[in-house]
Order: C-alpha cells, then sequence, then structure tokens
C-alpha cells in the first residue's frame, strides 16, 4: 500500500516512528565502576534468578562462583560498566573484557561483551545501551573486534548484537558474534568524554538525595521515639 493509498493516516504514521526513535535514544546514565563497586556488583549478580544466570554465565552459576568471579575483577585490564537506579541500587551491568596479547601482555584488537539486567528493569533498552557504551569505549581505544559469546537461547543478547550489524555464527547450544567496529574520531572521544561526566553529575546528585534521605529517616526515627517516650511518661 503506497502513501497515496491513505493520504489521511500519512501524518499518524510518521509521528508513530518519531516516538518511537525518542523513546529509544532518551538519555540514560552509564557510569564506569570500579574496585570500590566490587560490593554492589556482588548484589546486583547474586540477585540474579538462576535462568539470568544461566544466560549470563553459560552455566547455571552459584553464590560462590560468582563471588569468585567479582573478586578476580580486573579493573585495569577491563572496563564494568553500570546504571543505578535513584536508590542506588546496581540495576544492570556490562563487562568488557580485554584478552591480553600473548607476545606483549598487551591489550589485544579484540573485547569481549557481556552484560546482565535485573528483571525488574527489563524492558527499558538498559541492555542496548550499555552495549553502545561499551562499543564506543572499545573503538575509542583501538579495539577492532567486539566479540559476544551467548548460549543460544539467548535471544535478546544476539539480537542487540545482530541489531548493531553482528555476524553471529551458531555452533548447536552455543553462539558466537563478531562486530567489526569502526577507527575512533574526534567526535566519538567527545562524545565518550560528555557521556562518562553527564552520568558522573547524575550518580552523585542520587548520591546526594540518598545522603539527604538517610538523615530524614534518622530524624523521623527520633521524632517517632520521643513522641512515643512522651506518651508512656504521660501515661
Amino acid at each position: 500500500m503506497t502513501e497515496s493509498d491513505k493520504p489521511a493516516t500519512s501524518a499518524t504514521s510518521a509521528s508513530q516512528p518519531e516516538a518511537e526513535a525518542s523513546s529509544r535514544w532518551s538519555w540514560v546514565p552509564i557510569r564506569s565502576l570500579g574496585p570500590r563497586h566490587r560490593d554492589r556488583i556482588a548484589a546486583h549478580l547474586l540477585s540474579l534468578e538462576e535462568t539470568d544466570r544461566y544466560l549470563r554465565f553459560g552455566y547455571p552459576a552459584t553464590d560462590a562462583q560468582i563471588s569468585r568471579y567479582v573478586d578476580t575483577l580486573d579493573f585495569d585490564q577491563d572496563e564494568v560498566f553500570g546504571i543505578f537506579n535513584r536508590r542506588l541500587e546496581l540495576i544492570a551491568m556490562a563487562h568488557l573484557a580485554h584478552p591480553s596479547t600473548p607476545a606483549e601482555g598487551a591489550r589485544g584488537t579484540m573485547a569481549e561483551f557481556g552484560v546482565s539486567v535485573m528483571r525488574k528493569a527489563r524492558g527499558r533498552g538498559f541492555g542496548a545501551r550499555l552495549f553502545e557504551h561499551s562499543v564506543l569505549h572499545a573503538r575509542n581505544r583501538g579495539v577492532q573486534t567486539l566479540f559476544i559469546h551467548a548460549l543460544s537461547e539467548n535471544t535478546a543478547m544476539l539480537k542487540i548484537a545482530r541489531n548493531a550489524g553482528a555476524t553471529v555464527e551458531r555452533d548447536g547450544s552455543e553462539s558466537d558474534a563478531r562486530l567489526r567496529l569502526p577507527p575512533d574520531t574526534f567526535v566519538s572521544h567527545v562524545e565518550e568524554m560528555m557521556g562518562e561526566q553527564a552520568a558522573e553529575f547524575d550518580y552523585q546528585l542520587k548520591r546526594h538525595a540518598s545522603h539527604v534521605q538517610q538523615i530524614l529517616d534518622a530524624i523521623s526515627e527520633v521524632k517517632a521515639h520521643i513522641s512515643k517516650s512522651h506518651h508512656i511518661a504521660g501515661e
């Protein structure tokens, strides 16, 4: 059906993609994580249900295995990114691993991507946003290929990779996706820098709000205790 067949609906049809694009590209604060965030990372991964752990790690990781994984995260060699909610709960995170080259022990030109999103935060595109952020970060550091190893049933992750233009090869229950990255540019570096600064500002605002809320809760608790004491004394 051509546009001339239904001229009355052309404006509506044109506005729908614009609305979807606006929703799809709304900004999400993604922050780089470091060693001091290990406890939050552990809490996030340990909160994943058994099925989600299976999709994230490729096996039904136990609490002990997740704890070992978190303890061995190398924040000097790799990058870990996270999305926090207003209560500073880590609701989504990505691990961008940089294997070293055998000869020099330096970072190679390939990086591996892994992501997890809490069930209550699904449907907001956080996995795709973390993937886009990781792609930008990787290309700005000379990475040429982004690699994803996932279970073939992890359709959400493989869809993100395919939508980005990755080549996906399936081998039984497992699939490998490879995305060739473009070289970095001045614009890509500025984009990453601005995104990191905005995410840091957002995090500090949330942190300040959390501290204020803790103070208010403490004051309310003291008032309730005083009120209760006066009531008992009056009896």
